[in-house]
């Protein structure tokens, strides 16, 4: 069984919240895929990274897990796509975990 986790920033490029119905949309669209979603939005995790110029970045990110039996990497590509148009990100980072559930 692989866990996917799902990073999405709090605030745009400008600083500004997204709107909840945002993140509605993700949870509603992972939960009819997946059978259920886990959201940990109410206490953002922070995201350090450098850019291009070696300047560190700072993100308010909510995160998003499902569990899944496999991964359809072409499903994923998809919808990482979208969300990086949707949201107006250069990426989106997705990832996944082989785990056992106990």
């Amino acid at each position: 069984m692989f866990l996917i986790e799902i990073f999405l920033p709090v605030f745009d490029n400008t600083g500004v919240p997204f709107p909840e119905g945002t993140f509605d949309r993700v949870r509603n669209e992972l939960t009819d895929r997946f059978g259920g979603v886990t959201v940990f939005i109410r206490s953002p995790a922070v995201g350090l990274w450098r850019d291009d110029s070696g300047d560190v970045r700072r993100d308010e990110i909510a995160i998003f897990e499902v569990m899944a039996d496999a991964i359809d990497h072409q499903w994923w590509r998809t919808y990482r796509e979208r969300l990086e148009r949707l949201l107006g990100q250069q990426e989106i980072v997705i990832r996944s975990v082989l785990i056992e559930r106990l």
